[in-house]
């Protein structure tokens, strides 16, 4: 795309749609939103940025082999998180029962392992939705 409005309309807006989804990751625990949306929004960041200024330097800021080390890393992520219960000799993923301090309720470091869970569904489902749109794209090309 050559429109020059649209170009600079994304670099402002690009930063503050990725911070608000980290922001609805985070805080999915507490309030309305969660891993999955956040992550959808974080990864509408980088397609918007792909979408206004070509695919090409899409690639070069996330390249593929990146999204596909993130997503293996973001399922890892969850795994472990989910053995920490099994650890200490609780059932997958559990919480209370295994122990873990769930905070005071309604602050960010409420819900023991919830926030470190949902951190990484979200960035599997950014990465996800990304390596899609990348391989959608190059059904048009």
């Amino acid at each position: 795309m050559r429109d020059f409005i649209l170009k600079r309309m994304i670099a402002v807006i690009l930063a503050f749609i990725f911070v608000y989804g980290f922001y609805v990751i985070l805080h999915g625990h507490i309030s309305p939103g969660g891993s999955f949306a956040g992550g959808i929004i974080v990864s509408l960041s980088f397609i918007a940025f792909a979408t206004v200024y070509g695919i090409d330097k899409g690639k070069e800021k996330l390249p593929e082999k990146f999204l596909v080390w993130v997503e293996s890393y973001g399922t890892l992520w969850y795994g472990l998180m989910g053995l920490v219960g099994i650890c200490k000799g609780a059932p997958f993923l559990a919480n209370k029962l295994a122990g873990i301090d769930l905070g005071v309720p309604g602050t960010l470091s409420s819900g023991g392992l919830i926030g470190l869970i949902g951190f990484g569904v979200g960035i599997r489902v950014a990465s996800t939705m990304i390596t899609l749109f990348y391989t959608l794209m190059e059904g048009d090309a």
